[in-house]
């Protein structure tokens, strides 16, 4: 559901211009997608918030292309694999960075216990959007931070993502205590923001927010918040991407020539990868060559 909110007047306060509590049933809540509020604040084009208890198969192996995807733990732990050749697993508090380019397949497999998070969709620009696929997975460790506000992508004052991504944008990963009050500084080249919540309210432009997504009046004006309860949320600013969406299933490109070309490279890379397409990734990183062989 999306409501939208009363514009308001004031120059000093950052207004809220929809926000939405999703859809979707059971464990995962959609907030966003191409076709309707990422149009709004892209290149993010995508958001799932996702909280439930493993173990689980994580679903198949998927592909993408025309994107990025970033997922970020913010409890539990998965083990991964995609198709440049990389596998391991990641804990809580790290990030998964995939950029899809011209083709790639992924997938995940949770072990036992409560997993939550967010995976965003970043649309590409033209220079990337076909180019070779790359995979980054960060430890937590790896992820700088000022105390408060953890920088999953992108800069954020002095702090710098690990994540290589050369476009201008911001994501965050907020923690804040009971009345804690934070403001959010968006470079002054980022016109879109929004924030979505995990865990606990905020207050933010005189209204209180759950476990939502809201969307700012594109500017460049700071955004405060104030925090009830512990709170756990993302917030992220950009340059609003300047090309109209074309989707797939699973992809996102800034023409429709792209799009083919993009879903040409994702069987492409189907027909030489180890993982086996539209199946669990555990069989994949435990039985592929077996698998494979069956499936031929």
């Amino acid at each position: 559901m999306i409501t939208l909110e009363t514009p308001r007047t004031t120059t000093s306060e950052r207004a809220i211009a929809y926000r939405t509590k999703g859809h979707g049933g059971g464990p995962i809540t959609r907030l966003m997608s191409p076709g309707h509020v990422g149009e709004m604040v892209k290149p993010f084009v995508f958001l799932d918030h996702f909280d439930f208890a493993g173990p689980s198969d994580g679903g198949p192996v998927h592909p993408h292309s025309g994107i990025a995807t970033h997922t970020t733990l913010l409890e539990g732990s998965l083990i991964y694999g995609d198709s440049t050749g990389k596998s391991g697993s990641l804990r809580r508090g790290g990030v998964e960075w995939m950029r899809a380019g011209g083709g790639v397949w992924h997938g995940g497999t949770l072990p036992a216990g409560r997993i939550r998070g967010f995976q965003l969709w970043v649309a590409l620009e033209a220079p990337l959007e076909l180019a070779p696929a790359e995979s980054h997975y960060v430890d937590v460790s790896s992820i700088p931070s000022d105390g408060k506000a953890r920088v999953l992508l992108g800069s954020y004052g002095a702090l710098q993502s690990p994540v290589p991504y050369p476009q201008p944008v911001t994501y965050l990963n907020v923690k804040l205590a009971d009345g804690e009050r934070w403001t959010f500084r968006p470079h002054s080249t980022h016109d879109v923001a929004w924030l979505a919540v995990s865990l606990g309210t905020l207050r933010v432009a005189g209204a209180r927010v759950g476990r939502e997504m809201v969307i700012f009046e594109e500017g460049r004006q700071p955004i405060e918040v104030v925090a009830e309860g512990d709170v756990d949320f993302v917030i992220a600013s950009a340059i609003k991407h300047p090309h109209r969406l074309v989707t797939g299933m699973y992809s996102v490109h800034t023409s429709p020539k792209n799009l083919m070309i993009g879903e040409s490279g994702i069987r492409e890379v189907a027909s030489s990868m180890r993982l086996v397409p539209w199946r669990p990734l555990a069989q994949s990183l435990s039985e592929g060559a077996s698998v494979r062989s069956l499936r031929r």
